[in-house]
């Protein structure tokens, strides 16, 4: 008799579509979901960045990280073209450090909150020259404004991946000490006790 806490293998085509699944199937348990459009341009992100290449600079036959401060900072000296390739880049790598891969945060000089601040510029800038995403106007500030809630999301998918339970990356941070948002719990589906007195 096989064990219900078996690993199993997913066998799917499209992997924008597993991560598509993953993620509505969260979103669908937190008390405050995020728009479907979210989800989808999230799904898009992480496919994309299934292939390493895209995560990583190669150069001179070497691997390293991206650093997206700098390339944030030099996108405004680019063409046009190049600069809303650069926002978006910055942008999609930032939702990805702080949600898929959240937990390699830990091991940088700079945290999470770092990489959302820079998201969050990148989306916004992004905006000023693509203001929409499947016709939807001013997509990108809107997506800045649930950046957290995408990257919980993402996180508990990356959890859920690994471990197979979808709460442990916040009973992880609860263990770790470690502040745990009103918006994490919420999105994680678990409502915040008050800790402070209402004056």
């Amino acid at each position: 008799m096989q064990s219900s806490e078996a690993k199993k293998i997913v066998l799917q085509t499209n992997l924008q579509g597993y991560f598509f699944d993953g993620l509505n199937a969260l979103n669908k348990k937190s008390l405050c979901p995020v728009p479907e459009s979210f989800i989808f341009y999230s799904s898009d992100v992480l496919d994309k960045f299934a292939l390493s290449q895209h995560f990583f600079d190669i150069s001179d036959g070497k691997v390293r990280e991206k650093i997206l401060g700098m390339k944030l900072l030099e996108a405004s000296l680019l063409t046009r073209e190049e600069q809303r390739k650069a926002y978006k880049e910055v942008a999609d790598m930032s939702l990805l450090v702080c949600g898929y891969f959240s937990e390699s945060t830990h091991k940088k000089i700079v945290d999470a909150q770092y990489y959302a601040q820079l998201g969050k510029m990148a989306y916004s800038h992004l905006n000023s020259m693509t203001p929409s995403f499947l016709d939807i106007p001013s997509f990108y500030n809107m997506f800045a404004t649930c950046f957290e809630s995408m990257t919980t999301l993402m996180s508990l998918l990356a959890t859920q991946n690994r471990t197979g339970i979808e709460q442990n990356l916040i009973f992880k941070k609860i263990l770790r000490e470690e502040v745990v948002s009103d918006q994490e719990m919420l999105v994680s589906g678990v409502i915040p006790t008050p800790t402070r007195k209402v004056s």
